[in-house]
């Protein structure tokens, strides 16, 4: 297939850019560079554009000749969706319906959706299943909410095949070190936890180590970034007129934050100071996916299951690009 990934150059979307062309797919990044990088797209696959210019995604879908969207492009500070929640009710539901309105006019009816547990807001059990209640308690969830319900509405009316990839926590770097994680400000655990390894911090923050889990710290399910990728294309490839299909990505391993830096201390070897500080509000213990849909109906299985793994590959990234990108 002709295939779009737009946010092809952040973070999950570069992976799945390169997944995608090497299992024989042809492939084009659409990215406004806001939080994406050049360095992270291969040579001659970058398309600079943002998602409101409908005229450009138009344009760009039908020079291409695009069959099918990975749609990853959206903002997903947590934090910042409270404070600044007109920012993301624009970029990530006014975005991402120009370019659902764009796919319209050219043609194009298939798509699959980078979107969050976060849509579940407060588990009521864990392992979270699909039939959970979606109550987001956050801006940034609700809005992926809202584009997962208009998908549903677009393959009810329009024919569409969608899927809807709801992600636990993504987290490491490709195997040979050439692709990884570059955010500013960068918010995730692993990646902080190995700058202050690398002395860029000095210490590690722990919110919370007397909470309701086996060590007091919060509980992750930590899914490698190569296998997000993997599920969007066995996603992709079943994709057929009406498909609606929706499913965490999680491997079912939970992960608390100490038995993070511990796993860091031990791949590095190097110290890693670390501050307990109080609980952040909303923040819950516990959150792990039942990813057993995926596995039934997408045939995906994650290949790394345990944490080492997942931070060999990133302090991998890490250690030889300590500034990233450098863009």
């Amino acid at each position: 297939m002709n295939v779009l990934v737009s946010g092809g150059a952040g973070y999950v979307g570069s992976h799945a850019a390169r997944m995608l062309s090497r299992a024989g797919h042809e492939v084009w990044a659409y990215d406004n560079l806001v939080f994406g990088h050049r360095g992270a797209v291969a040579p001659g696959r970058l398309i600079e554009g943002d998602l409101l210019d409908k005229a450009k995604v138009v344009a760009t879908l039908r020079e291409h000749q695009i069959d099918a969207v990975m749609h990853f492009a959206a903002f997903a500070y947590v934090g910042e969706s409270v404070t600044d929640p007109a920012k993301y009710y624009h970029n990530n539901i006014v975005g991402t319906l120009s370019l659902m309105d764009a796919m319209r006019e050219a043609g194009v009816w298939r798509i699959v959706f980078s979107s969050t547990c976060a849509t579940y807001g407060e588990p009521e059990s864990v392992p979270i299943r699909e039939t959970q209640a979606q109550n987001p308690i956050n801006p940034y969830g609700y809005t992926k909410l809202v584009i997962e319900r208009a998908l549903s509405d677009f393959a009810k009316a329009y024919g569409w095949g969608y899927a809807a990839l709801r992600y636990f926590n993504a987290a490491g770097a490709s195997t040979d070190g050439d692709l990884g994680e570059d955010h500013d400000p960068e918010t995730h655990l692993i990646p902080l936890v190995l700058q202050v390894a690398l002395g860029q911090r000095e210490h590690i923050t722990i919110f919370g180590d007397k909470l309701p889990t086996p060590d007091g710290t919060c509980i992750r399910d930590y899914i490698h970034v190569d296998d997000l990728a993997s599920a969007h294309i066995s996603a992709l490839e079943k994709l057929g007129r009406g498909t609606e299909f929706r499913c965490n990505l999680g491997t079912g391993q939970g992960t608390s934050v100490k038995e993070v830096i511990d796993a860091c201390r031990a791949i590095t070897g190097r110290p890693i100071p670390a501050v307990v500080a109080p609980p952040r509000a909303g923040d819950p213990p516990a959150l792990i996916a039942d990813a057993g849909l995926a596995r039934r109906e997408l045939g995906w299985v994650p290949r790394y299951t345990s944490i080492t793994p997942i931070v060999e590959t990133a302090w991998k990234w890490h250690e030889s690009h300590p500034d990233g990108y450098a863009d």
